[in-house]
């Protein structure tokens, strides 16, 4: 079996590793919903991996944009007026706690609470 598992390993890309690591890492936490099952207009709490960090433009006030993936699904936090927060950057892993909408194909937390988790 030990050469079976070898045999995998190589087989499979970085990324897929990564990823399968980061949902086993998700589903070690408590309480928390999956983002591929992530329901609409219900208070959620997710968490993931930051995977990237922008300034959005919002009716003329900034709006930071954090998508977080948990190697399953994503969501993107939008914390309205700010321009930054913080240690908030791509590789940082966090939990969210909100009420999730839909922009289309996209899900949507808007100024979550949220906590970042050791790595």
């Amino acid at each position: 079996m030990p050469l079976r598992k070898l045999v995998d390993r190589v087989k499979k890309s970085v990324e897929d590793r990564d990823r399968e690591q980061l949902a086993a890492f998700c589903d070690d936490l408590e309480d928390l919903t999956p983002l591929d099952q992530l329901p609409l207009r219900v208070p959620v709490r997710v968490a993931g991996e930051i995977t990237s960090v922008r300034i959005v433009p919002r009716a003329g006030a900034p709006a930071l944009e954090v998508t977080i993936t948990d190697g399953r699904g994503s969501v993107v936090a939008v914390f309205l007026g700010r321009r930054r927060i913080a240690a908030m950057s791509p590789g940082r892993r966090m939990i969210a706690e909100g009420v999730a909408v839909a922009r289309g194909p996209e899900r949507l937390v808007y100024n979550p609470w949220y906590r970042f988790l050791p790595r």
